[in-house]
C-alpha cells in the first residue's frame, strides 16, 4: 500500500517496488511505473496502485463424481499481474489519496474470478470421472486441467493476468465414503496381519514342537545311557560277586586245607600221645601181671581211695582182711629176703 503524506494542500506519494502506480490528470495517464514517489494535487489527480508481485489464492470447492459421490478439492493458485495498465482498465484499483488504501476491493474481485474459473475447469473433469480414479489420479489431473484452462482462457490474457503455478493439496470424499473405501484395504491389511500372526504362532508351535522333540530325544538318550549304566553296574556287581565268590572259595578251600592239616597234625599228635599212653599202660600192665592178687587188691584200694572224696562207711570182714594180711606178710618176708646181702 502506498504511503501518502500531507503538506498543506499538497500530497506526497511513495509506493513500494512491488506495486505499479498509475497517475492520471485531466483524464490522461501522467505517470506510470513501479516504486514511484511524487507530489500531487488531490483535487486534480487520480492514482491507481496495482500489485505486480506473485499472489497466492487458496481455493476449496465441492463436486460430484460420475458415480454420484461428493468430492472436495483443495489447493492454491499462484498468479501475478503481467500488464498493470490492462488490469486497471478492467478492475478499479483507485486508491484513497488520504489513506493510500484501495477505494474498492479489486484483489477480492480477481480472487473470485480466478476461483470460479478454477472450479469450472476442475468440475469439468470431476463430473466425468469415478470416485476411485479421482482419488488416485485426481491430484495431477485437476492441476493440469486448471493450468491448461487458465492458459487457454482469452479473458485472462486480455486482462493482463498471468498464471504462475497451481498446487492441489487434497482431493477427499466424504468421511463415510472415505471409511467405506478404506475398509477393504484395512481388511486386507488386517488379514495380512492375522496371517502374519498365524504364521508367527505356527512357527512358535513348530519351534515348541522341535524343542519338545529335542527334549524327548534327550530323555531317550539319557534313559538309554542310564540303561547302559544300570547294565554295566549289574555286570560289575556280578563280576564283583563272582570275584568275591572265587575269593571266598579260595579262602574256604584254604581254611579247609588248613583245618585238614591241623586235624591231621592233631590226629598225629593224639596218635603219638595215645601210643605213648598205651605203651605206658602196657608196661604197667606187665608190672601188674606179676604182682600177687593181694598187692593188686591193695593198689586197687589205694586207687579207689584217691578218687573218692569221702567214705561214710567201710566194712572189712575177716574173710577179706585175713587172707590179705597173710599175703601181705608173705610179701614182706620175700622182700626182706631179697634185700639180704648175698642173696
Amino acid at each position: 500500500m502506498a504511503q501518502i503524506r500531507r503538506f498543506a494542500f499538497l500530497r506526497h506519494l511513495r509506493s513500494e517496488p512491488s506495486a505499479h502506480v498509475l497517475k492520471y490528470r485531466a483524464g490522461k495517464l501522467h505517470k506510470s511505473g513501479r516504486g514511484l514517489a511524487f507530489w500531487l494535487l488531490p483535487l486534480s489527480a487520480a492514482v491507481a496502485e496495482v500489485p505486480v508481485d506473485d499472489r497466492e489464492l487458496p481455493f476449496l470447492f465441492h463436486g460430484r463424481s460420475s458415480d454420484f459421490q461428493d468430492v472436495t478439492a483443495q489447493g492454491v493458485i499462484t498468479y501475478r499481474v503481467s500488464d498493470p495498465l490492462r488490469v486497471s482498465e478492467r478492475v478499479d484499483f483507485t486508491i484513497d489519496l488520504v489513506s493510500g488504501a484501495h477505494t474498492k476491493q479489486p484483489l477480492e474481485k480477481l480472487a473470485l474470478l480466478l476461483t470460479q474459473l478454477a472450479q469450472q475447469f476442475a468440475l469439468g473433469y470431476v463430473t466425468q470421472t469415478p470416485i476411485r480414479k479421482l482419488l488416485t489420479d485426481g491430484y495431477a489431473e485437476i492441476r493440469t486441467r486448471i493450468s491448461d484452462g487458465f492458459r487457454a482462457d482469452e479473458g485472462l490474457g486480455s486482462m493482463g493476468i498471468e498464471l504462475v503455478t497451481i498446487r492441489v493439496a487434497a482431493v477427499k470424499p466424504t468421511a463415510d465414503l472415505e471409511k467405506a473405501l478404506e475398509m477393504p484395504t484395512r481388511e486386507k491389511i488386517q488379514q495380512e496381519a492375522d496371517q502374519a500372526t498365524f504364521e508367527r504362532r505356527a512357527l512358535a508351535v513348530e519351534k515348541e514342537r522341535a524343542i519338545q522333540e529335542n527334549e524327548l530325544k534327550n530323555k531317550i538318550e539319557l534313559a538309554r545311557r542310564e540303561e547302559e549304566l544300570i547294565s554295566q553296574a549289574g555286570q560289575n556287581d556280578r563280576r564283583r560277586a563272582e570275584e568275591q565268590a572265587v575269593a571266598k572259595k579260595v579262602e574256604v578251600t584254604a581254611a579247609a586245607e588248613r583245618t585238614r592239616i591241623s586235624a591231621g597234625a592233631e590226629a598225629e599228635n593224639i596218635r603219638v600221645v595215645e601210643s605213648a599212653r598205651l605203651d605206658g599202660e602196657r608196661g604197667r600192665m606187665e608190672v601188674y601181671r606179676d604182682l600177687p592178687p593181694a598187692v593188686m587188691m591193695g593198689l586197687a584200694a589205694q586207687e579207689l581211695a584217691g578218687k573218692l572224696r569221702r567214705i561214710d562207711h567201710l566194712n572189712v570182714t575177716p574173710e577179706l582182711f585175713g587172707p590179705l594180711l597173710v599175703e601181705l606178710m608173705q610179701a614182706g618176708t620175700k622182700r626182706l629176703e631179697a634185700q639180704k646181702p648175698g642173696s
